[in-house]
């Protein structure tokens, strides 16, 4: 709630009229301003803008007792890129592309192989257990951004974590011994970590589901059925994404 106020004072600055009425149809610098929490990115038409809104939020903290943190403040240009809430904003030759950032790729790495290293005494399908919904969850946030390259250089690296802890269990036993024992195949799909019982989910195997843009008008609490509409819209296009590809696969 404190952080309010920055909205505001960015708009009483860059988006005033010739007769002092705010309107961002008045933004003459670009300048936007997008909050989650204590986490916020404002854009700008230059370095120089930039710059400008720093000082004014500054002030803003300073009035309040509370100051902008050094190493997680940043101004950058859009082609050089910027982290936002566990993704990377970068225009590659002009397009803008969001994809998962290299901090959060690093962190849902080393969290599945500190599970691994955790459960090297574990029976396969508690390690199964405990690793799905870390990887459904992680997937799933990331499934609306370009993300599918990156989904599948995870599960080479969940791979490689899996083999070396099958073949820690059984230093004396063969390669194919290992593979016979822990990977199975299924239909069309080959080398699925799994039991009887159990099968390891792939990031690969959750669908690219394109983020519809917000009416910006809208208010969560006066405008219910436009919301609940839009939830219903999403969560059918997820599911007829499921059902083409089990039927491309079939």
């Amino acid at each position: 709630m404190t952080l309010d106020g920055i909205e505001a004072l960015i708009a009483s600055n860059y988006y005033t009229s010739k007769t002092g009425k705010v309107d961002k149809g008045y933004d003459s610098h670009k300048v936007n301003f997008v909050r989650y929490a204590d986490d916020f990115i404002v854009t700008a038409d230059s370095e120089d803008t930039a710059k400008e809104i720093e000082e004014l939020i500054k002030s803003f903290l300073m009035e309040r007792g509370l100051e902008l943190s050094e190493s997680k403040t940043l101004i950058s240009h859009i082609n050089d890129g910027f982290d936002f809430l566990g993704w990377n904003f970068r225009k590659y030759q002009g397009k803008l592309l969001i994809k998962p950032s290299k901090d959060s790729i690093d962190k849902i790495t080393k969290k599945i192989s500190d599970v691994i290293k955790r459960g090297k005494a574990w029976k396969q399908e508690d390690l199964i257990s405990i690793l799905n919904p870390i990887i459904t969850g992680w997937s799933n946030y990331h499934q609306s951004v370009v993300s599918k390259d990156i989904f599948s250089n995870l599960d080479n690296r969940l791979w490689g974590m899996l083999w070396n802890w099958a073949k820690r269990r059984h230093p004396d036993k063969s390669k194919s011994w290992i593979v016979k024992r822990y990977w199975h195949d299924a239909g069309t799909r080959k080398w699925i970590f799994s039991t009887k019982e159990k099968e390891l989910k792939r990031f690969f195997d959750t669908k690219i589901v394109r983020h519809p843009n917000l009416k910006l008008g809208m208010n969560p609490y006066l405008d219910k059925e436009y919301f609940d509409l839009r939830r219903y819209k999403i969560s059918l296009r997820g599911k007829a994404n499921n059902l083409l590809n089990k039927t491309t696969i079939a």
